[in-house]
């Protein structure tokens, strides 16, 4: 069975998390993802760990070849040109400018590898007045609101995962796909852009167009009043969440797996809009009763009577999981070293071209002499 972008050739001249998480997409999903990294330490991600294995670097750099240039000499240069001129795509994720200086930008390839899909990630945009500031995940998470919607801004705190780091990736590599479908029709390929504050922006589009309507910032809490989402803790301290969206049925299942019916009739909680309005003396309510029992107890009564809810998993529960575990959501990897490695396969199910993980993130220049000795082959 082959893979969705089996012969599709992607050169990545990134680091970190947005380029290369965007190139492990791709390579999931069958693509020849060649990483060009720099001599002596390479992705300074390939630091962030153990010295035969850095779970940082490797959590995007699966399905990976790596190829080590000096992007500040000649040879290394003629090297990276003639592995563009053989790309289908090329993804990087350097400072604005930073590839034209080097020589190796867009515009000196477009008319030489016509098909070329070049993607380009940056903090701000390509253009603009903060075309040249420094972007990192937080920074992207800040800048474009989505941080005020997930801390509390008079106490704020950052966020224990690189959300626009990720969401730059994921949307690079959606525009990938499409540019690349567009060629099949035309012959041409295309820039694709996206920066930090776009793609994180754009994720932020329900709150941003509540904003629209009214012209009033939403917070943390502007949503979860909305969509009536609590979180509780049980006797014994531990979390889970319950979700009751719109459906009236679920309010009232909730009212009868409380114990209490009569809140379906109080004037403060009767609808959804005065729910939201009362959204703190509900909780408070809600809260004195689940504190009461242990949190199994609970899930077991919300799920007999259809209530949406969950506990609030850390990791270790999630991987224990047996609707994760029926997924098949952990996949092993080979590794030279180690024996094998642990990775969250692709979020996406493929029916007649499936998405896998072949392989572990590489050694630093591990595939110089296979791809350097070739290159003649594809130019």
């Amino acid at each position: 069975m082959t893979s969705a972008l089996e012969e599709i050739r992607v050169v990545e001249f990134a680091n970190y998390v947005s380029g290369p998480y965007a190139g492990m997409i791709l390579g999931d999903m069958g693509a020849e993802i060649i990483k060009i990294e720099e001599p002596t330490k390479g992705d300074p991600f390939r630091g962030w760990g153990r010295v035969e294995y850095s779970p940082t670097f490797g959590s995007v750099n699966r399905n990976k070849k790596s190829v080590t240039l000096d992007l500040k000499s000649e040879e290394g240069k003629a090297h990276a040109r003639a592995l563009i001129l053989a790309a289908d795509v090329v993804i990087e994720n350097f400072r604005v400018g930073t590839m034209d200086r080097l020589g190796l930008g867009f515009e000196q390839f477009r008319e030489k590898n016509p098909g070329l899909v070049w993607c380009s990630i940056t903090g701000f945009g390509s253009d603009g007045p903060y075309a040249m500031r420094p972007g990192y995940d937080t920074v992207g998470q800040a800048s474009s609101g989505l941080l005020s919607l997930l801390t509390d801004v008079n106490d704020p705190k950052p966020m224990g995962i690189s959300l626009s780091d990720h969401l730059a990736g994921m949307n690079a590599a959606n525009g990938v796909l499409a540019a690349l479908i567009a060629r099949g029709r035309t012959g041409r390929g295309q820039r694709v852009e996206t920066s930090l504050l776009e793609s994180t922006l754009s994720f932020c589009g329900e709150n941003a167009a509540r904003f629209f309507e009214n012209g009033k910032s939403p917070s943390r809490a502007t949503r979860t009043h909305q969509a009536q989402v609590y979180a509780f803790t049980d006797s014994e301290g531990k979390a889970f969440v319950v979700h009751l969206s719109s459906p009236t049925k679920f309010w009232l299942g909730l009212t009868q797996v409380v114990g209490r019916p009569d809140l379906a009739d109080d004037p403060r909680f009767k609808t959804k809009e005065t729910r939201g309005k009362n959204y703190d003396a509900l909780h408070r309510i809600l809260a004195d009763v689940f504190s009461a029992n242990v949190r199994a107890h609970w899930l077991a009564l919300l799920l007999d009577r259809d209530v949406p809810s969950a506990p609030l998993n850390t990791l270790d529960d999630v991987f224990k999981d047996p609707q994760v575990q029926h997924l098949k959501m952990r996949v092993d990897a080979p590794h030279p070293k180690l024996g094998s490695v642990g990775y969250v396969r692709n979020g996406v199910r493929l029916s007649e071209t499936p998405t896998s993980i072949r392989t572990c993130s590489p050694e630093l220049g591990e595939h110089n002499d296979e791809i350097l000795t070739t290159l003649g082959s594809r130019t």
